[in-house]
Formats: structure tokens, sequence, C-alpha cells
């Protein structure tokens, strides 16, 4: 599939009335997990349009770059909309944060196994293990003031148990800032990778950073709200400081669209629920009108053809969704006592006394036992006895298989 060569609409029939920007949500009891993660995926995907377009709005002096800006926005607000309504109503801020976490883990995985750049890949793995803990702590704080088994709601694609401790998340900014990749020496499929991953990584931020304050179970769960939202800002510098920093902002703009006609394209074809597959392809649809402006505009103010920058317009192997419980597994067994280390990694035993990570730890969690993040399933123990867990087999990490006592070493040993 080349969306460069498909017949294209114009942007007025992009369009729809107000009246159809409400969705008929979908069942959350019936509807398959994996559909619930295509919609967080493609809401934080038009986040992520939307919010580039503005700023490119507002650094840009041509106005009828802007007004072309406009057009695209208008269209990709209001597919936002119709995919954000799709979430029910009876489907709770805690509920729906299982399915931010089950995205996390299995779009990481997917794209983890399928990326051919090494340093790439790595820091999918790396922050993979640390959504994997949030899972578990989100999981547990469900079951102990809801009464809900995270395990239904994941559809047990995903194991749900500890990864790389939350308390020990904690990283200097310093840590966060990798190296950027090259659009002109990077694979397509790595330039998706890295564009999804991180608009993905976005919206989690910023529901975190807007829900958690109307979290109406527990003062913890608001605490564990703004905890977890301070490593996903966290993530969200880790994955966007890999994209390309030396693309022209027009370069970025028929990146951005390809993307998302990539995405939309990759959820049709794997859709399962008739009504929500429709809607991914009339906005598949959408984006080659999107695209197709987004490419004279770079002809035009560039003098670039896309070529120049997709030089194969055919999209690369589609996303899909399927469960990665032996490789993540296998990523437990051998990276768990890895942390960031400016543009790298090391085992955190490795690191100096005197290293930026263990000032920042002293700064933010000066007394471990009570970071909220281990107060949700030290809470839990005391009330059950042992943790809230699903998991296939015995946990691959020894110092985190004792489901009476949650571990706060920082080694992990």
């Amino acid at each position: 599939m080349n969306p460069f060569e498909q017949n294209i609409s114009d942007i007025e029939k992009c369009y729809c009335s107000l009246s159809k920007l409400s969705s008929k949500s979908y069942d959350k009891e019936q509807t398959d997990p994996y559909t619930k993660l295509r919609i967080i995926l493609m809401n934080g995907t038009e986040f992520e349009a939307v919010n580039f377009s503005h700023r490119f709005s507002r650094m840009c002096s041509n106005n009828d770059i802007r007004r072309n800006l406009a057009a695209i926005r208008r269209s990709e607000a209001q597919q936002q909309k119709r995919i954000a309504s799709l979430k029910p109503q009876n489907e709770n801020i805690l509920e729906h944060t299982i399915g931010y976490e089950h995205l996390a883990v299995d779009l990481t995985a997917e794209l983890a196994c399928k990326e051919s750049n090494p340093y790439v890949k790595q820091a999918l793995d790396f922050a993979l293990l640390e959504d994997f803990d949030h899972l578990y702590r989100y999981a547990d704080l469900l079951e102990m003031e809801q009464g809900v088994k995270a395990q239904r709601l994941v559809g047990e694609y995903a194991e749900i148990m500890p990864g790389r401790p939350t308390l020990a998340e904690h990283r200097h900014p310093y840590d966060s800032i990798k190296n950027h990749i090259s659009s002109k020496e990077s694979q397509l499929s790595t330039i998706l990778n890295v564009m999804t991953i991180t608009a993905a990584e976005q919206q989690t931020m910023n529901y975190y950073m807007n829900v958690g304050a109307f979290y109406g179970g527990s003062s913890l769960g608001r605490e564990l709200y703004n905890e977890i939202a301070m490593i996903e800002e966290q993530h969200v510098s880790h994955y966007g400081s890999l994209l390309d920093t030396t693309a022209t902002p027009l370069e970025n703009l028929l990146m951005h669209e390809y993307c998302e006609a990539y995405l939309y394209y990759s959820c049709y074809q794997g859709e399962k629920d008739d009504r929500i597959k429709l809607m991914w392809e009339e906005f598949f649809e959408q984006e080659l009108c999107h695209l197709n402006i987004a490419r004279k505009l770079l002809e035009k103010y560039d003098k670039k053809e896309y070529r120049q920058v997709i030089p194969d317009g055919e999209f690369p192997s589609l996303l899909g969704f399927c469960s990665h419980k032996d490789y993540i597994r296998n990523l437990l067994n051998n990276t768990i006592d890895l942390t960031a280390d400016r543009e790298g990694y090391i085992n955190v035993e490795e690191l100096p006394s005197d290293a930026d990570y263990f000032v920042y730890q002293d700064i933010v969690n000066p007394r471990k036992k009570q970071t909220p993040s281990h107060r949700v399933i030290d809470d839990y123990i005391s009330k059950k006895g042992i943790d809230y867990r699903y998991q296939i087999a015995q946990h691959p990490v020894e110092a985190l298989q004792n489901r009476q006592k949650d571990n706060t070493s920082l080694t992990f040993l």
C-alpha cells in the first residue's frame, strides 16, 4: 500500500456535522482488549497531530502554510473527538488506565520485536519494563479499591506482575535524553516506530496529568497517579529525544500525516469490530487528503518531492497487536537491573555513589517505603496477605518472586 498513489478527496469532505462527533461507545464487557488499545493509540496519535500543528503554526509566518495547517487540524480535531467518544461512560478512570498501561506494554513489545536499529530497540526495551510495572501497581489498586481484576480487562494477553520497581524509575532529567535518529539514514519502520511510541506515551502522560486529581478513590490512588505521571513525562522525554531533530517543519508534517495514514490502515486491517473498522477506514481515507496537502506544501515551499523524505512510499510491515509474554519475561530476566545513564544504560550497581541518579533519588524518594507505588502494594498485602498478580509461571527474577513483600531495593538483588 502506497498512500501517495491512492484516490484523494477534498479537505471539505473530511469534515462532519457536530452531531456526528459523539460516536456510539463500545461495550466495555464485550469489546476485545486490542480494540480498546487501538482506540487509545489513535486518540493519542490525533492529540500529537493537533499539538504538532499548533506548534508549527505558532512558529511560522507564512499564512498560506498556516491556513493549510488549520484545515488539516480541524479535520484531525474532529477525528480525535469521534475516537475519544468511543469510550463508554461506565468505564471509570482506573479501568481506562489499565488499558493505557496494557497499550504501553504490548505496543512497546511489538515495536521492539520488529525494530532493526539496536539503539532504538534498547530504548524501547528499557522503558517497557517500567510500563509493565505500572500495570501491576494500578492493577493492585483497582482490585483493592474496586474489586475488579485487571486480568479480565487485559484479556490475559499480558501478565500482571512486578517489572522494574516504579520507585526505582525516578531518574535525573539529564538521563532522559538520548541520541536522535537521522531520517535519511534510518529505515522507514524505525522512524514510524519512534513517532508512534512518542505519541502513545505522550497521550498516557497527558491522561495521567489531567485525570489523577479526579480519581474518586483513596488519596493514595491520587498520589499514585502523580508519581506515575512523572515517570511518563520521563518516557516522553526519553522517546521524544530519539526523533530526528534535523528535519524541516514541512518534512515533519509530511511524516506526521504519513504515520497517521499508516496507523489507521494498520488498525483497519487488524480490527475485529465491524463498526469501528469502518471508522478506521474512513479516517484512513481522510489522512490521504491530509497527506496530499502536506506533500504539496513540501513541494511548494521546501522545493522537495515526497520521495526525498520517504523514498519508498510503500507502507512497511503493518502494526498489529499480540501477546508478548515470553519476550517480556526474557527482558525481565536480563535487564531488570539497568538504569539510564546519559545517552546510554548501565547496571545500577556500577553507578558511582555520587551519580545524578542517586542525587535525584534522595530528593524524590527520601523515604522509599512512603513512595506511593510501594505503599499501594504494601497496603494490598496487609489486607489480602499476598499481592494481586496474573502470571503464567513464577516470576523470572528471584527478587520479585515474593508475593508477601514488595521489593524496594534499588539493585533488585
